[in-house]
């Protein structure tokens, strides 16, 4: 997201989510009103939150929590703190979980969270203090069965464990099951920090096996070397993939022979950015959505792929590890050009999936092991992946349409079920 337009940004996708909806609504035939429902969240909060800085001052940020429908499940959703948050950003995520819950079959409704705040230039102090504060002036939204957050953008299992522990202290007991992608030591669950990046690796599998290519002739670039970015090509590379660039928000390195993603993360680590890696060629963002790949991932920040860009597009799959990485307009391109693009509402999916196996294991005062976690990830994904895919050609839809209709006709299922009380 630019830092400039940071209203604009939330308005673009907030348009863009309340457009999918229609036109899912329209193919399907759902009742104007179900849709009319689902084009508004349930409840949003807007709260101050004072903290004392480290020089002794007072600062007031601004915190969100949207909750979008709970008519499958508790609210869930991640907690973002970035310096463009706004209402508009985290309205469309609380909806876009809402979507992404659904296709995956799991029992929740969508919520999402944000503090308007740049933690780069905080200290860990202040970063505790502001999340013990935000959590305080939430508290009474969330709980084990009414909304469990979850890591975002510049959030992470610190962030969770004070969460938790500020939720449980307010409640006298210990209560874990409130939130997700806490520390293992705090009820976390194995492999949730590869979790996003996992889910995509089925997809990406998935994907090159429907279209008959061969893995270790597969080249692949992802956009976006965070955290997602960064384990999906460690996964991608042991697979026998040829991650042949990447890229950050400072530029991107390319090298047709492949990456070691390894060393690239150790590169990182050290400079700063994958920029100027040993073996490799500086390139911009752009170029590497057009470079020479059969896959390309978005695993970065919104509207990445425009329609400025999307013809350039040179790849067969693209797998969108990031939330709404693709503008409509480059949608219909790619779509023109027969491009697969599997949606974030799919292909990221994985995060959140684990985030309920997480959620689980705490209710049941369970430990899964990595392996049984891993597998439950690849059943579901699996079974989602087909699901979309199957329905996509069914309806001669993109999966993206197709994985929409399969999500909102299940919300809607559950609404017109329950019907509306009061």
């Amino acid at each position: 997201m630019r830092e400039d337009e940071p209203m604009a940004e939330g308005q673009d996708l907030l348009a863009n989510g309340l457009g999918q909806l229609r036109a899912s609504g329209e193919r399907l035939g759902v009742e104007r009103d179900f849709i009319e429902v689902l084009s508004h969240p349930k409840r949003a909060l807007i709260v101050s939150v004072p903290i004392r800085l480290d020089d002794g001052s007072v600062k007031v940020f601004t915190g969100y929590r949207v909750q979008h429908t709970d008519v499958r499940g508790p609210y869930k959703g991640g907690i973002r703190y970035h310096p463009s948050v706004t209402l508009e950003e985290v309205t469309a995520l609380a909806m876009l979980m809402t979507w992404k819950c659904a296709v995956i079959d799991i029992p929740y409704g969508g919520a999402k969270g944000g503090v308007v705040c740049n933690p780069k230039e905080m200290s860990t102090t202040e970063i505790e203090r502001l999340t013990r504060r935000y959590t305080s002036m939430i508290a009474d939204l969330i709980g084990p069965f009414r909304d469990v957050p979850a890591p975002d953008i510049y959030t992470g299992p610190r962030e969770m464990a004070w969460v938790m522990d500020t939720y449980s202290q307010l409640k006298g007991y210990l209560i874990p099951e409130v939130v997700t992608g806490k520390p293992i030591s705090a009820g976390g669950s194995e492999g949730r920090a590869e979790a996003t990046s996992k889910g995509g690796l089925v997809c990406v599998n998935e994907a090159v096996r429907r279209l008959g290519l061969r893995s270790k002739e597969t080249k692949i670039s992802i956009l976006g070397y965070g955290n997602a970015g960064s384990n999906a090509a460690l996964l991608l590379a042991r697979e026998g993939y040829r991650v042949s660039a990447v890229s950050d928000s400072k530029g991107g390195i390319c090298n047709p022979e492949g990456l070691d993603p390894l060393k690239v993360s150790e590169h990182k680590a050290r400079t700063g950015s994958v920029v100027g890696f040993e073996g490799a060629r500086n390139v911009s963002n752009e170029e590497l959505i057009a470079s020479d790949c059969d896959i390309l991932i978005p695993a970065a920040l919104s509207n990445q792929i425009t329609a400025g860009n999307a013809e350039a597009v040179k790849a067969r799959i693209v797998v969108e590890l990031a939330n709404g990485p693709t503008t409509p307009e480059a949608d219909r391109v790619l779509k023109e050009k027969k491009t697969m693009v599997v949606p974030d509402i799919l292909a990221n999916a994985g995060g959140v999936l684990v985030s309920y196996f997480e959620w689980v294991q705490n209710l049941h005062k369970e430990h899964w092991s990595a392996e049984e976690v891993e597998a439950k990830l690849e059943t579901k994904m699996l079974q989602a992946f087909d699901e979309v895919l199957n329905a996509s050609l069914k309806a001669g839809v993109d999966m993206r349409a197709a994985a929409m209709d399969l999500a909102v006709s299940r919300v809607v299922d559950a609404l017109r079920t329950l019907g509306l009380w009061p």
